[in-house]
């Protein structure tokens, strides 16, 4: 599994970042999930590998523009470059609405079918064939989910001795069930997969959280996974300067939460417009490293634009591209 981050600003792009998106990885060649599609997220993804005609669907955590502006822009080029396969849009209601209200008013029309899915529904639950996906709700200004990512099809080790045991020779009945698919034998008996495999490494399991002020809200979802990607929009003395109504976390929240759930890998994003790359600028992207590392000791990343991350099946996770070598000094936000 892999993720590119397309954009890690909060609220408004900088000249290093651009606003919220991630790309995520999984399954057939070069088919990707978009989480998230803040402003300029297409014009991000011609600097990728990604291509919105293998894109296979589009998770929106919530309505606020830093992770939707992006959205009318994106489909209406897929539906330019010629796209017929249906695409997911799993998002809460507003976001649709949203979006059907932009095509309409720029006459805008899809060439493919773009199918709703609710993500606030009660009995959520969506999967592909690589992947299966669930959420939870967040706390923020408005109904915010995040998505656990939880692979499926992991590979299956024949158990011979109980195969050769029970009569079942070697041949294609091997390499259907290895491949987890039940099986008929020619004298008319169903063999199941389950019976006679076994997976031998954990599922990987990736969690986007989307903007959230309550970390712990995060527990159940997080059980079982190896990464958390999480916002970190401000410094704790930010935070305390700009009082509760952003609903924002901080990076000691939010590294606090990872460290207590036993997460092995962290990886912060969404990060105030005033942080700053520059060596020596104030205020500075490495103070909420800083006040991460204090509380967590597992692997921690602060996300940047163009980085793509991989779990790897042992369940370690590295930097398989780094960004383009960029340190501007961008004006103070909000």
């Amino acid at each position: 599994m892999e993720f590119t981050f397309l954009g890690t600003s909060a609220g408004t792009p900088t000249k290093a970042r651009n606003v919220t998106g991630l790309a995520l990885m999984h399954g057939k060649p070069r088919h990707w999930y978009l989480v998230d599609c803040g402003e300029g997220t297409q014009h991000r993804l011609l600097h990728t590998r990604h291509s919105v005609m293998k894109l296979q669907a589009i998770f929106i955590t919530h309505c606020h523009g830093d992770h939707t502006f992006g959205l009318p822009g994106l489909l209406t080029s897929a539906s330019m470059l010629g796209r017929s396969e249906p695409l997911f849009l799993v998002a809460p209601r507003p976001v649709r609405d949203f979006v059907e209200t932009a095509l309409a008013n720029s006459d805008s029309s899809l060439s493919y079918e773009l199918k709703y899915i609710d993500s606030e529904a009660p009995d959520f639950q969506w999967e592909d064939e690589a992947i299966a996906v669930s959420a939870t709700a967040l706390s923020h200004r408005v109904s915010c989910r995040a998505f656990a990512f939880t692979e499926k099809n992991r590979e299956r080790q024949l158990l011979t001795d109980r195969l050769e045991a029970d009569g079942i020779e070697p041949g294609p009945v091997w390499g259907e069930l290895q491949r987890g698919r039940d099986a008929l034998l020619e004298d008319g008996r169903v063999v199941r997969s389950d019976t006679y495999t076994t997976v031998t490494r954990p599922a990987r399991k990736i969690v986007v959280g989307g903007d959230n002020d309550t970390p712990d809200l995060l527990k159940t979802l997080c059980t079982d996974a190896q990464v958390l990607i999480h916002e970190a929009t401000y410094t704790q003395a930010i935070a305390d300067k700009v009082g509760p109504w952003p609903q924002h976390s901080s990076a000691p929240s939010v590294a606090r939460f990872a460290e207590n759930a036993g997460l092995a890998h962290l990886v912060l994003t969404h990060f105030s417009s005033r942080y700053q790359l520059s060596r020596g600028a104030y205020p500075n992207i490495d103070e909420i490293e800083l006040e991460a590392r204090e509380r967590y000791r597992g692997q921690l990343i602060l996300a940047r634009d163009l980085a793509t991350y991989r779990l790897n099946r042992d369940l370690t996770l590295e930097a398989v591209a780094s960004p383009p070598t960029q340190d501007p000094r961008t004006p103070r936000a909000e």
